[in-house]
Order: structure tokens, then C-alpha cells, then sequence
């Protein structure tokens, strides 16, 4: 038996529920084990197991989950998927159909005509699976069957050799369904190998929590979740699901995916795997079969998982809105540069022509169509758009078409779509670049941050909407914090001024450091960095000429609590915190002006701050 394991203090609820179910369901004595292979007569009957494994790598496992028993017809899908790697899906359907019988596992259902199996999931199709697995020798056939269901479980798998033995004395039936393949040249060799092939395959020793395992790597796209190692590739794991969902239950596939609803395989050694695509996946362990060769404790726990759970393939929640964030607009949201009152109005008029669109979660059609549908419409109006990938967490290849599609049909419109933190999801950027060719350099425009691609985004706008910016040289009297103050009292504060000269990239200040000077912008630009935890640098705010910075020092004398650097070449005057202080004796009008200023400028940078949140709420 193997021990779940559990805190010190808590209890997970799916744990728990894996428990409360295993012991309502250990006392059922229904069924039988399997008796036509010799060797699976041996089971024993009370083995009971079972494991859920999520896409993202927890493991809840209770009873019988690392007992070893062979995998039987669970095999199936694995190999078949392999096939289609092999292969490719053309030329597996050629030897392999993909319709439901309604027939027993072991049921000879080939095509009238072509000779052809219904589907992979029978024996036959099945064993033509395993003939169309590339290999110059069985030998080497084998090493890769054996190492992709390595790459499946997470482990190597070895081969019990007394149940093969039992498989291949015992499998008459098999060998004659393997000469008709060969009869209607759906196996172009001798079938003795592949025979032999597949009833190794059907003896490789698994437990419960392998299978769990294998299950939620087809629910992560072919990704070991506990691993990271790619299995099989993402782009045949819907076609391995969807045979799963119509065929590996057999004669009761349709009952199956009306009950349960989750593509699922079954085999006669007890073993029962269940997969809700992009979720998990589950292990089941019991011998004892019902008539059809399913387990019965087996089906049983998928049923009761599937209704607690909510796991129905076919109840799934809508997910279109849901996955949009934030649906913003520079009316609303602006980058943290800070603008002089002309640009900010300017903003606030025309700020509508540059969209932001937070997106998260699992991108799929449903999600792009939205947001593409959405920005096509307003197009007229839109100057620029902006979608931030930050919290997304996937983007599948229908999403991708339709954003490449938005990409281009805005640059053949002269608008722009920039692109922010696609570095979360580096398929994406892959895809597009495939997708986009010799125009992905044109149209593809990737920033960092949400926050430098706003500001990119404001300045194109400002640019046409407002006069170009004369080149006037800032002289002390230009200063927003001396505003209000006569010729004689600028004068006055600018004989303690000391100038000082900073490259781009330099440190200006520290976070840390004794705050004893106000800085007044001259000429270049300047931003304010904080350093987070995951090693990553923020702009918290970008000032231009005119402006001041550090002036907190003047109010809370506190060290310094951010980074500043220059971003250009700089000039600042420095106003001592010293001769700021001693304006109480000489001169208190200025101070008062100077004091009423820097409140004001302050009340922009929280005015803004508010309005910034509003937004993301």
C-alpha cells in the first residue's frame, strides 16, 4: 500500500476525497479477474489504487498505487501515438481507420473492402500500430516503444517476461487477426515479429501512479508534468484523445462519454486511465473486470471523480471574456513618464486611439476571436493597440493565426499592435515568426514591459497631436518647483545651486542612500527603478526636463527609498537640503511656495496612481 502523503497540519480535499472514495469502493467484490492469459490469473483480487496527477505536477495517491501489474490494452494509445510521429497521420489512417465498433476488444473489425481496422484501439488496430513503428530491426522497435513509455511514466519500464510468455503461447486469436492484416497488406512483413512485438508492449510492468502519470502528460500536450520532457509531440496528442474518446472503452465508450465524459483506456489486467485535457489525468488500479474487460472499482472511481470534480469534457465553463484581464485605454492608463499638463490633456482628449488588453489563462480561438473581433470593429478610431501576455499562460495555434492576422491587417492599415512580456509564452513568438515570414520583422513589435510600450505608444500619439516642442534651453525660472516665485526669488535659490553632469546609464541615486539633495532636471531624462524580487528591473516613473526628483528628502529626511538613472546624457542642479532649510529664517515665502508646488506635484503623481488602479480593477 502506499502512503499518501499529507502536512503536518492540513489535509489536501482531493487527497481526502481519493480516501473517502477508495474505502467506500474497496469492498466491492464484483467481477472477476482475467483469466485467459494464465498469468494475469494470479492477481490478486483486493488491489486497489488509485493517483491523480495534475497538469502542473501534483500527485494524490491512495491503496494500491505503486503496486506493479501489467499494462495491457492501456499500451494502445501510447503506441499509437508513436505510430503517428513515426508515420504521420496520413499514412497511419491508410492502415488504421478511427471509427467506434461497439464491439469487443478482441473482435475482428476490419473494412470489408480495404481490410483496414476500425480503429487503433482494438487488437487489430492495435497490432497495426505497433507494425507501422520505424525500427530496422525488432530489436530496436522495441528500445524505442520502451523508451517512449520512459518518457511517458517519468521512469524506465522493464517487460514481464512471464506474462509475455503466457501472451504469446496463449494468443491464437491475435496471431490470426495478425496473418489477416498481413492477407490485406496492412502489415507488409511477416506479423510473426510484430506479433511478438505487441505482446510486449501489452507485458511492460506499470503501476497505478505511472499510469497517472502518462495520463497527465497527454492532458499537458505531451509533457511530462513531473519531468518536463516531451513525449510525444503536442500536435498529435488530440488525435491520440480523440480515439481515446470514442474507442477505448470499446462497447462502452458511448456510455462512457456520456457518464464520465473523458477520454479514457481500459485493460484487462485492471488498469484504467482518464485524461481531461489541460487539467489531468488519472490512474486506476482494481482486477476485478465486469463483462466488457473493464475494471469495475475502475470505472466506478471515474465516474464518482468526474461528477465531484466537475471533470466532464463536455461541461466545461465558457471561457471568452474571462480570459481578458484588463480592457483599457490611455483616457485611463498611462505609462509611468511623467507628462507636462499640455500632454496629459492631450491624453485624456485623445487617449482612446491606444487600446491595452491584459489577457490571461489559456488563450484559445474563442479568447483571440474576441479581442480580435473587438479591435477590427474600432479600427477608424485606433491609433495603436497593446497586448500584455504577462499572465497568460498558453496560446494555442488558432489564437496565434488570428493574432498573426491582426498584426498584419493593422501595419497594411498604418496602425501599430505591440506585443509586451512575450517571453512567458515563447511558442508564441515562434509561431509567428514562422507564420509571418519576411513581414515579421515589419510588424512584429516586442516590448518588456506593458509600461515602455504605453509610453512608445504615447509618444507617437503626442507627436501628431501636438506642436512639435521648440528647442528652448531650461533656465532656473522654467523649473515646475519654482513656479510662482518673482525673477529676485528664483535668483535667490538659484545661487545654492551646484550643478552636476551624468552619462546615460549612470546612477544618480541609490535606493538607500542619506537623502540630503532635491535634483532639478536641466536637460536629458531620468527614470526611477525598483529592483523585485524575481531579479527583474520596473520603471516607476520617467522624468524630463524641468521636472524635480528626490524631492521627498525635502518632506521625511528619509533615506533614499528608489534607484534614479539617467537614461540620456544629464544636467541637474542640486539644491542642498541644508539651504532649503535655512529659506525658514531668510526667505519663508519661497519656502511656502516651493512647499505648495511640490504638494501640487505630488497630487498629479497620486491622482495618477488612483486612476491607474481604477483601471485595472
Amino acid at each position: 500500500m502506499s502512503e499518501p502523503s499529507t502536512s503536518s497540519f492540513c489535509q489536501s480535499p482531493i487527497l481526502g476525497h481519493l480516501l473517502e472514495l477508495h474505502a467506500q469502493l474497496a469492498g466491492v467484490d464484483e467481477g472477476d479477474v482475467a483469466t485467459y492469459i494464465p498469468e494475469l490469473a494470479k492477481a490478486d483480487p483486493k488491489w486497489f489504487g488509485i493517483c491523480v496527477v495534475t497538469a502542473n505536477g501534483g500527485v494524490y495517491e491512495v491503496g494500491d498505487s505503486r503496486q506493479p501489474f501489467t499494462m495491457q490494452s492501456v499500451s494502445k494509445p501510447f503506441v499509437y501515438g508513436l505510430a503517428l510521429e513515426d508515420r504521420g497521420r496520413a499514412e497511419v489512417l491508410e492502415k488504421i481507420g478511427v471509427e467506434p465498433t461497439g464491439d469487443a476488444f478482441n473482435s475482428i473489425s476490419l473494412e470489408p473492402t480495404t481490410g483496414r481496422p476500425c480503429n487503433p484501439m482494438i487488437n487489430a488496430g492495435a497490432i497495426a500500430a505497433t507494425g507501422l513503428i520505424e525500427g530496422l530491426t525488432p530489436r530496436v522497435q522495441l528500445d524505442r516503444i520502451m523508451h517512449m513509455f520512459a518518457l511517458h511514466a517519468g521512469r524506465t519500464l522493464t517487460i514481464d517476461d512471464a506474462v509475455y510468455r503466457s501472451e504469446s503461447e496463449t494468443g491464437h486469436r491475435n496471431r490470426a487477426i495478425g496473418h489477416m492484416l498481413r492477407n490485406s497488406n496492412i502489415l507488409a512483413e511477416d506479423p510473426a515479429h510484430v506479433l511478438e512485438l505487441y505482446f510486449k508492449q501489452c507485458s511492460v510492468l506499470t503501476t497505478c501512479h505511472d499510469l497517472a502519470v502518462m495520463a497527465a502528460t497527454l492532458a499537458n500536450r505531451g509533457i511530462n508534468p513531473l519531468t518536463g520532457k516531451q513525449a510525444i509531440r503536442g500536435e498529435y496528442v488530440e488525435s491520440v484523445l480523440g480515439v481515446m474518446g470514442t474507442c477505448g472503452m470499446y462497447d462502452y465508450a458511448g456510455e462512457w462519454l456520456y457518464d464520465v465524459g473523458l477520454p479514457a483506456k481500459s485493460g484487462v489486467s485492471g488498469g484504467v486511465i482518464a485524461v481531461l485535457p489541460g487539467q489531468l489525468g488519472i490512474g486506476v488500479f482494481s482486477p476485478r473486470l465486469d463483462n466488457r474487460g473493464n475494471s469495475i472499482r475502475g470505472v466506478r472511481v471515474c465516474n464518482a471523480l468526474s461528477r465531484h470534480w466537475d471533470l466532464h469534457l463536455f461541461n466545461r465553463p465558457g471561457i471568452g471574456r474571462s480570459s481578458i484581464r484588463v480592457r483599457s485605454d490611455a483616457t485611463q492608463f498611462n505609462s509611468s513618464r511623467l507628462h507636462t499638463i499640455a500632454e496629459s490633456r492631450a491624453l485624456r482628449e485623445h487617449g482612446g486611439a491606444i487600446q491595452l488588453y491584459q489577457l490571461q489563462g489559456n488563450l484559445v480561438f474563442s479568447v483571440a476571436e474576441l479581442v480580435v473581433r473587438e479591435l477590427i470593429e474600432q479600427a477608424a478610431e485606433i491609433d495603436s493597440v497593446i497586448l500584455d501576455f504577462k499572465r497568460v499562460l498558453t496560446v494555442n495555434e488558432s489564437a496565434c493565426r488570428l493574432f498573426a492576422g491582426l498584426l498584419t491587417e493593422f501595419a497594411a492599415a498604418g496602425k501599430q499592435v505591440l506585443l509586451a512580456h512575450t517571453d512567458y509564452v515563447p511558442p508564441f513568438r515562434r509561431y509567428l515568426k514562422l507564420r509571418l515570414g519576411d513581414r515579421f520583422a515589419d510588424v512584429f513589435h516586442c516590448f518588456d514591459d506593458t509600461d515602455s510600450a504605453l509610453e512608445w505608444c504615447e509618444n507617437r500619439l503626442l507627436a501628431r497631436v501636438l506642436p512639435p516642442k521648440p528647442a528652448i534651453e531650461i533656465r532656473p525660472c522654467d523649473y515646475d518647483l519654482l513656479s510662482g516665485l518673482t525673477d529676485d526669488e528664483v535668483g535667490i535659490v538659484a545661487a545654492h545651486f551646484r550643478r552636476c553632469v551624468h552619462q546615460p546609464g549612470e546612477v544618480i541615486i541609490k535606493e538607500g542612500d542619506n537623502a540630503d539633495e532635491l535634483y532639478l532636471l536641466a536637460s536629458g531624462q531620468v527614470s526611477v527603478i525598483a529592483q523585485l524580487d524575481s531579479g527583474r528591473r520596473k520603471r516607476l516613473a520617467t522624468f524630463s526636463a524641468g521636472m524635480a526628483f528626490g524631492e521627498m528628502a525635502l518632506l521625511d529626511r528619509a533615506p533614499r527609498s528608489a534607484t534614479i538613472v539617467a537614461d540620456t546624457a544629464v544636467e541637474c542642479d542640486l539644491l542642498s537640503l541644508a539651504a532649503f532649510t535655512a529659506l525658514d529664517e531668510t526667505h519663508p515665502r519661497i519656502k511656502i511656495q516651493i512647499l505648495e508646488n511640490l504638494a501640487r506635484v505630488l497630487s498629479r503623481k497620486l491622482r495618477k496612481a488612483n486612476r491607474d488602479l481604477t483601471a485595472l480593477e
